[in-house]
């Protein structure tokens, strides 16, 4: 009879250990994951970083704008630093802007050689506007908008409303030159639109 038993139990494999059974460890293990949580107390994994994504953006912005920056005792001219923080299109256009009385600094009129300094206060007019920059961070190099942000702070007053803009010395053809009376009247939209002033020349 012993000799039947252990064939039935050969037969019905109850002797040896299931390949397909978990083990005790692996089935703990699974229930409760690596963490020690069960699957359904697991947090979920988030789509997004979401501020975190902001933060090293601007972390990466600031490294940006302090490699962007001047050596150890070297200065940055104005006229180059308002082009490399995208003030201006070009860096000519920036000292012409110095030479043409448009940029102040601290609210006087400097040449395109001023040399920046930290805190200094920009004025610069055109475009239709005035905007009025703080200096925050000397940099020689141009760079992205969003390094640009960090390198100053802007108190300008908002833009005009497109509308509120009328162009400014544009005359029919065929209308000859302009008048003395015409010549005030551009003279005067110069004036509202930010361009040259008379008591600037």
């Amino acid at each position: 009879m012993a000799v039947e038993h252990a064939d039935d139990d050969r037969t019905s494999g109850t002797t040896g250990p299931d390949p397909n059974r978990r083990t005790g460890d692996a089935a703990a293990a699974g229930a409760t994951g690596a963490d020690g949580n069960s699957p359904e107390s697991a947090p979920a994994p988030t789509s997004g970083a979401g501020p975190q994504e902001g933060d090293a953006k601007i972390a990466a912005a600031v490294a940006a704008a302090e490699a962007a920056g001047p050596k150890t005792g070297e200065t940055v001219r104005l006229d180059s630093w308002i082009w490399a923080v995208r003030l201006v299109k070009t860096r000519s256009m920036g000292a012409t802007a110095c030479r043409g009385g448009h940029v102040r600094v601290n609210g006087e009129r400097v040449k395109p050689a001023y040399s920046v300094r930290v805190g200094d206060e920009v004025r610069l007019r055109g475009e239709g506007r005035e905007r009025i920059i703080v200096v925050k961070r000397l940099i020689r190099r141009r760079v992205g908008a969003l390094v640009a942000a960090q390198c100053y702070v802007d108190n300008s007053p908002p833009p005009p409303p497109r509308e509120a803009i009328a162009p400014a010395g544009i005359r029919d053809r065929g209308a000859g030159r302009p008048t003395k009376r015409d010549r005030r009247e551009l003279e005067r939209l110069r004036g509202l639109l930010g361009g040259d002033h008379p008591e600037d020349r």
